[in-house]
């Protein structure tokens, strides 16, 4: 058993110091003289989450030797514009659970679900102009407009079992990877980084957002609801053609393919033992699984050009749990 070394121990406490800092500027601007937008503000984000996005933030921005209250306002910001995506997916979903909790739709209504990530849409870029800077505005405007796309292009592609892994790919680099992309490239532009650092920066957030994403695939089909904190077979039941799916559809017999075909078309979550026996039989989640081991060593090498320090060695143990994570 090997035992974490001071540095590591010290990053960590750097890392929980800074987020705990984070989660302060939250707080705070999360208030609202509405009751309503307090109200379920704080529930959603005190529902708990990773906060991968605050993370990498931050530690991008201590490997390019910056830190302070600036890298606390922007990690907050993509946080909000985070959940805001969220409280818009869970009503256009239909899902009922998230986190383990009952989604804010679920409790307080599709309206007032809807609103409140408005809400928080509109105080991030409130806080994002705060910063005074140019470019700061411009990744953030940018990255906001590729999730919207990206949410419709999912929204199209519902119910499609032709979908090209092309197309599905397109879909995760825009819904999910823009804002982990977003998140690394603002850490650079904290620190006046280079225009190459930016770009190897953002590199790292793109190729790291897509792992999570196709982990996020794997384990609707390989977890269990306890540990994901949602219902597992929750992409089946949406009509979603994610990775397992489509190599299962590539590998499987016609009749699988057919199963898997009509389950996709239509929704049938009541098939899911049957669906997840062709995904396993067909190495699916195998091939899915190799697929974010690539992506991630993709933000592995990126990572590697960053000077030395415990910051990009925490970017390295962060990006190797990415492929190792059950929730």
């Amino acid at each position: 058993m090997t035992t974490p070394s001071t540095l590591e121990l010290d990053c960590v406490a750097w890392l929980d110091a800074q987020m705990g800092m984070v989660d302060g500027v939250i707080r705070e601007q999360l208030h609202s003289d509405v009751a309503l937008v307090n109200q379920i503000g704080h529930y959603i984000v005190g529902s708990g989450g990773q906060r991968v996005r605050p993370r990498l933030l931050l530690l991008v921005a201590a490997a390019l030797n910056h830190q302070g209250p600036r890298a606390h306002t922007l990690a907050a910001v993509v946080e909000f514009i985070h959940t805001a995506t969220l409280l818009h997916d869970d009503v256009v979903d239909e899902s009922n659970l998230r986190r383990g909790r009952q989604t804010a739709n679920a409790m307080f209504g599709n309206a007032a679900a809807v609103l409140v990530g408005d809400f928080l849409y509109s105080r991030a870029f409130q806080m994002m102009v705060s910063v005074q800077s140019m470019p700061v505005l411009d990744i953030l405007a940018n990255a906001t407009n590729v999730i919207a796309e990206g949410e419709v292009l999912q929204l199209m592609n519902m119910h499609d079992p032709d979908l090209a892994v092309e197309d599905y790919l397109k879909v995760i680099r825009y819904k999910t990877a823009k804002l982990f992309e977003a998140s690394a490239e603002l850490g650079a532009v904290l620190a006046d980084a280079p225009a190459a650092t930016r770009q190897r920066c953002a590199e790292i957030g793109r190729h790291l957002g897509t792992t999570f994403q196709l982990m996020d695939d794997l384990l609707d089909y390989d977890g269990q609801t306890e540990a994901l904190g949602k219902n597992v077979g929750d992409d089946l039941r949406e009509g979603k053609p994610t990775l397992p799916l489509l190599l299962a559809m590539q590998h499987g017999t016609a009749e699988e393919r057919a199963l898997v075909r009509q389950a996709i078309e239509n929704g049938e979550v009541e098939r899911l033992p049957e669906v997840v026996a062709v995904v396993r039989r067909t190495n699916a989640l195998e091939g899915t699984r190799r697929a974010a081991e690539q992506e991630a060593q993709r933000a592995l090498d990126a990572v590697a050009t960053l000077p030395p320090s415990p910051w990009r060695d925490e970017l390295e143990r962060l990006t190797r749990w990415s492929t190792k994570r059950s929730s």
